[in-house]
């Protein structure tokens, strides 16, 4: 059975569909995805006595009823039925990538927009090649635009993305030293995410761009953006961060528009990238002024993203959700910025960097060294051959272990690191 003709059922059936056979709403079209340690095709049988109307797999001895649809492959079809779903609705789409602040960057997107529009956007980070088709088919009539997160460790796979996706419009947030291991170097990493780029404008699309990135702008040769950027007094939406105390005041203006002047509950001035991306995605999708700064003001980080938390005892940065050598670069620089007392730095190993590994991870502690900061504790493996002369924890049971010994109190603290490190789990102690 072909593509479309599953996309026929997927619409006769209520357009709902599903990867997990315990999640089965009824008339739902269930895909029997592999994973390295499942097969959905093993569950198919139970999908459809769970209340779903089709199972689509691609093992024929698992296509034992006459609602089972054998497919060459499941992943595929899902992606196939998306990308269709995506071109019959024809919902103006923007895509969103970038190393650091891809996530934070969609959800102001999303705020902005939506104070004009019906918006449907990522969930959560379900970027991938699974979670992008995922989200176009929760695409209604109603929706007037989508925002679709892109993530990628491996290159060619923004491009497949956007091809599944096919945005509109679009931005790369900035690129950085994330994910070398699969990427292989810096420069894997930028041609990856300029595959949106390359996708937009062989088809007419419309790119924001930081107007200030020396990795991007290159990319752009030939092509006019929508520019923005801090500082820039030549782009088309530009902005200053006047304060961090804590929380980050940002000053944005446009010809057009003016000057602005907008309250945050960022922690951060690495955040006033993210606020000018979608500053510059609102206006020229015909959003006020006004509302933007509406939006920006009452947005709150969520999933443990600079997330200021007062405990009573301690003033906690919860920032434990994703880190590289970039964005730590950032936090680190902000945190010693920042007003505050006692400054105490807990910072988790960031992951998936491969050979280039050991060297950022000794950077990241030389760059501790001369931040001014009272005190400093490393968990994981990395920095434990790096950061010597500090105290390090092999992972955050120990450092769990000796926090109980050794309670902080009337600091401020920074707790950043990869999310696998587990760094979230350790804000009770506080």
């Amino acid at each position: 059975m072909q593509h479309e003709d599953i996309y026929r059922l997927f619409v006769e059936n209520g357009q709902t569909v599903t990867t997990d056979s315990r999640v089965c709403p009824a008339g739902a079209i269930f895909f029997a995805l592999k994973g390295e340690k499942f097969n959905g095709n093993k569950f198919a049988a139970k999908a459809l006595e769970n209340g779903c109307s089709y199972a689509v797999v691609d093992e024929a001895e698992y296509c034992l009823s006459e609602r089972c649809i054998l497919v060459d492959n499941a992943l595929t079809a899902l992606q196939q039925v998306a990308h269709l779903h995506r071109v019959r609705l024809a919902t103006p789409v923007v895509g969103i990538t970038g190393t650091n602040g891809k996530t934070t960057t969609k959800e102001l997107t999303a705020a902005v927009l939506g104070r004009k529009y019906n918006v449907l956007y990522t969930e959560g980070n379900l970027n991938n090649h699974i979670g992008v088709p995922l989200t176009l088919l929760r695409l209604r009539p109603e929706h007037q635009m989508a925002v679709v997160e892109m993530g990628a460790n491996h290159p060619g796979e923004i491009k497949a993305l956007a091809a599944i996706a096919s945005p509109d419009a679009g931005l790369i947030t900035n690129v950085g030293k994330a994910h070398l291991e699969g990427f292989g170097s810096f420069e894997g990493v930028i041609s990856t995410k300029c595959e949106l780029y390359e996708n937009l404008m062989r088809r007419g699309g419309t790119i924001f761009a930081d107007a200030a990135n020396p990795y991007l702008m290159p990319a752009l040769d030939g092509y006019k953006p929508v520019t923005y950027g801090v500082g820039c007094t030549e782009a088309d939406v530009c902005g200053r961060v006047e304060r961090c105390a804590p929380f980050v005041t940002l000053s944005w203006w446009t010809e057009a528009a003016g000057k602005h002047c907008v309250d945050t509950h960022f922690i951060g001035a690495y955040n006033a990238q993210n606020m000018l991306a979608a500053i510059a995605v609102g206006l020229h999708y015909g959003v006020t002024p006004e509302e933007i700064d509406a939006a920006l003001s009452e947005y709150e980080p969520k999933n443990n993203r600079s997330q200021l938390v007062r405990t009573g005892r301690n003033t906690l940065i919860v920032d434990a959700y994703n880190a590289n050598p970039t964005s730590m670069e950032a936090a680190i620089n902000n945190f010693r910025m920042m007003d505050g007392g006692h400054k105490v730095l807990i910072l988790g190993d960031m992951l998936e960097l491969g050979s280039q590994s050991e060297e950022e991870h000794a950077r990241v502690v030389q760059l501790v060294r001369g931040g001014g900061f009272d005190d400093a504790l490393f968990v994981g493996g990395e920095f434990a051959r790096t950061a010597q002369g500090y105290r390090t924890f092999a992972d955050v049971a120990q450092l769990r272990d000796w926090l109980a010994d050794n309670r902080i109190d009337g600091a401020t603290v920074l707790i950043k690191g990869s999310h696998g490190i587990g760094l979230q789990s350790i804000i009770d102690l506080f």
